[in-house]
């Protein structure tokens, strides 16, 4: 699994700083967490397969977050494709999607299905397919605003031959229905469980997505446990007043909300205000720092690869 930092800017673009959207890659499938202005541009620097993008989630109809979908609906018009593009988010999505298909006058030749959160006040599961689920959870803000969780599901033990082995159980077909959890007769009609085989289920991978939220008690618990929490940082302490009236967080408080959670391997601060100049993001850093000594600042089309979290191993 990879995340691709599509944008980290608030309110504006910037020449060296998009708009506000994240990429995440899973076995092939393409995951869009918001939209800002010059998405495409990002999506094309890096050279990823955008037609294979299969749902777009959106956090809030604010501009800074939407403004590049139209594009990426046009663009996905330009070559074949089959299978639906989901768009999720909260009431007002599927207006603005309407009305801009039709001020446009866009020619579509795919099926769009878009999916409005019909109680983004309650944290619920949004999509799911084989092997993960998504999900959404209130935020605060100006507007109506969700996060989002990708939580893959446990994965089964790993497998130790030399036990099947001293066992007596054949290499072969046998092996692999263990693997698959079932259980096996012997030809000496001895019963053999997976979990003589196999060892304890290991945990999936979790990445957060938040962003465009004053501080809610209910975050920190959503976001627990996560390999990624890709968290809003407005802006820095001395502006803690303004980050309270418009409804955002500081890089401090996105410390907290680290700390708070429990179990984040790595947290990674965006959308910025447009007031800092990249030299000055290091204030924020610093900041957040003081709470959660491992946050970086997320950058520009910046990859930051999630592998599996094994047994006996630590991730850096």
């Amino acid at each position: 699994m990879e995340s691709y930092i599509l944008g980290t800017g608030g309110m504006m673009p910037l020449p060296n700083r998009n708009l506000t959207s994240m990429l995440l890659r899973r076995e092939g499938e393409l995951f869009l967490f918001d939209c800002g202005e010059a998405t495409q541009i990002s999506l094309r620097q890096l050279n990823l397969k955008w037609k294979k993008i299969s749902v777009i989630l959106i956090s809030h109809t604010h501009a800074d977050h939407v403004t590049g979908l139209p594009g990426m609906l046009m663009l996905n018009a330009q070559v074949e494709r089959s299978e639906p593009l989901i768009i999720i988010g909260p009431p007002k999505v599927k207006e603005y999607v309407n009305v801009n298909m039709q001020a446009l006058d866009m020619y579509i030749n795919y099926p769009i299905e878009v999916r409005e959160i019909s109680r983004p006040s309650v944290s619920q599961e949004v999509y799911r397919s084989e092997g993960y689920a998504i999900r959404s959870f209130p935020l605060r803000h100006s507007k109506v605003c969700v996060g989002y969780s990708f939580i893959e599901e446990p994965r089964p033990g790993i497998f130790h031959p030399e036990r099947a082995q001293e066992l007596g159980i054949p290499r072969g077909p046998l092996w692999g229905r263990l693997q698959k959890g079932e259980s096996i007769i012997l030809e000496n009609q001895r019963r053999i469980e997976p979990s003589q085989v196999m060892g304890g289920a290991r945990s999936g991978r979790k990445v957060s997505y938040v962003t465009d939220t004053a501080w809610i008690d209910t975050m920190p618990a959503e976001v627990s446990g996560s390999d990624l929490l890709l968290c809003e940082a407005m802006f820095a302490e001395e502006h803690a007043e303004t980050a309270r009236e418009k409804k955002h967080l500081t890089a401090r408080q996105a410390g907290e909300v680290a700390v708070k959670a429990g179990g984040i391997r790595r947290l990674g601060l965006f959308h910025y205000s447009p007031r800092y100049t990249n030299r000055e993001l290091k204030i924020l850093r610093d900041e957040c720092r003081q709470i959660f000594p491992e946050a970086f600042l997320a950058r520009d089309r910046m990859l930051i690869e999630l592998p599996f979290l094994e047994e006996g191993t630590e991730q850096k």
